[in-house]
């Protein structure tokens, strides 16, 4: 009998939550950490760049640097 692979869980994105860690270190003035994490997980796509989630998180990038 074969093992099966539990789903993976409908959670946050990891791009979600890397914008919305983004988002309170921008506000705690934090903003190199900041930029370091988002811009870390945003290089990991090279497709999608016209989803909500993608333009969010290029907008924030855009702020921060």
């Amino acid at each position: 009998m074969q093992s099966r692979r539990k789903p993976v869980s409908s959670g946050p994105s990891p791009l979600r939550a890397a914008t919305s860690l983004a988002r309170l270190w921008q506000s705690q003035d934090k903003r190199q950490n900041a930029y370091e994490l988002l811009a870390s997980v945003y290089e990991w796509f090279t497709e999608g760049f016209d989803t909500a989630d993608l333009k969010e998180a290029k907008g924030l990038l855009d702020v921060l640097i």
